[in-house]
């Protein structure tokens, strides 16, 4: 997109949304600007800035009380972790982010980092008040978290939508909660599978623009006020490489709790969630895995697996992203077994025996559970 002609239509958009009479959601015009100068595409002639933005303003003022009930439904979360949890050297001790109400009975979903080693959870509702939850699951395979207030909450919950819906020049909320709750519009950029360094993937991820920094556990809603996506991450480029590159925001899709919400409720995670861990954290690129590093007292840093290394292949396969190496490495239904990884190390091939073990089984818990 031309950036000239992007910014006269922000500007554009500003100066007309300020006249709507939309002054109960002020802060979300600023978002609502780049949401609509963000949608036109490069190749297409120039859209009349004023029709738009009459457009996205009327569907989301026919939706506002729902919108206002998807607002209401996002709560802050205070987490503190277990004292020996291996989780604090890269997320820390005391962690805040948010999360949405999904049941009447009191249950909250939010991202699952949040709550990982988790010793004491309080959740921060709209008013300021703090009520104290049980984690009921963490969630490997989804990167979902599910808490429980323990008191009541006097909110509604928030009904869950339909991720794969979601279409691109659809206008999104983007609320997060706690004591600097805040809301803004976003759009979506891409809809793709998402591959983690820490031994993670799903398909079907979100990614939005603008970004925003406060993106954990926050709600992601369409404009019927249906929850869509749970915030996970920033990242560099939300585009899927059709369009310019722009940072954004990684959101887990619903689509994967509904088959495994009850599932989560009873066991505290799904079944995909016990699976083959070696502790790398990898990046790919050139067609190749990279090693850039691994977990302390990893099964990966005990087979003698280092930091630059190239990892060919798994038990015989090759790989050379990171979604083939996750596929290969959870295969099959036994977590605790031995993989053989084929790495170059400075060009030279090499051969390693790592036994994987359930990550499930590592995590520290607090005492007496």
């Amino acid at each position: 997109m031309n950036p000239a002609r992007s910014t006269r239509s922000f500007l554009a958009f500003q100066r007309h949304a300020s006249g709507c009479g939309w002054r109960r959601w002020a802060p979300l015009l600023a978002a609502a600007a780049a949401l609509t100068v963000g949608s036109a595409r490069a190749a297409e002639p120039p859209t009349d800035t004023a029709t738009q933005v009459r457009a996205t303003l009327a569907r989301l003022e026919a939706h506002k009380e729902a919108l206002a009930r998807a607002n209401a439904a996002v709560v802050g979360l205070q987490v503190v972790a277990v004292e020996d949890a291996r989780s604090i050297a890269t997320l820390g001790k005391e962690r805040q982010g948010s999360g949405v109400l999904i049941g009447d009975d009191g249950m909250v979903l939010t991202i699952g980092y949040l709550i990982l080693e988790a010793d004491q959870v309080d959740l921060v509702a709209g008013d300021g008040r703090r009520i104290p939850a049980r984690v009921v699951a963490y969630d490997l395979a989804s990167g979902f978290g599910l808490v429980q207030a323990l008191a009541p909450l006097g909110i509604a919950p928030a009904p869950l939508g339909v991720s794969a819906a979601v279409a691109s020049d659809e206008p999104l909320l983007f609320a997060s909660g706690g004591d600097e709750r805040d809301l803004s519009l976003a759009r979506m950029v891409s809809r793709r599978p998402f591959s983690g360094y820490w031994e993670y993937h799903i398909e079907g991820a979100l990614f939005t623009a603008p970004v925003r920094t406060d993106h954990s556990g926050a709600g992601l809603f369409n404009a019927n006020g249906e929850l869509v996506g749970v915030g996970s991450l920033v990242v560099g480029n939300a585009s899927d490489g059709s369009g310019p590159a722009m940072r954004g925001n990684m959101f887990v899709p619903v689509d994967l709790l509904k088959p495994i919400l009850a599932e989560l409720k009873s066991r505290g995670s799904s079944r995909d969630s016990s699976r083959a861990w070696l502790g790398l954290n990898c990046v790919e690129a050139g067609g190749q895995v990279h090693v850039v590093r691994l977990s302390a007292d990893s099964p990966a840093e005990a087979a003698g697996v280092q930091p630059k290394d190239v990892i060919v292949a798994v038990d015989g396969v090759r790989v050379g992203d990171l979604a083939s190496m996750y596929r290969t490495l959870w295969r099959g239904d036994r977590p605790e077994r031995d993989v053989v990884l084929e790495i170059l190390r400075d060009g030279e091939p090499m051969r390693l025996s790592v036994h994987a073990v359930d990550r499930m089984m590592t995590l520290s818990r607090p005492r007496g559970v």
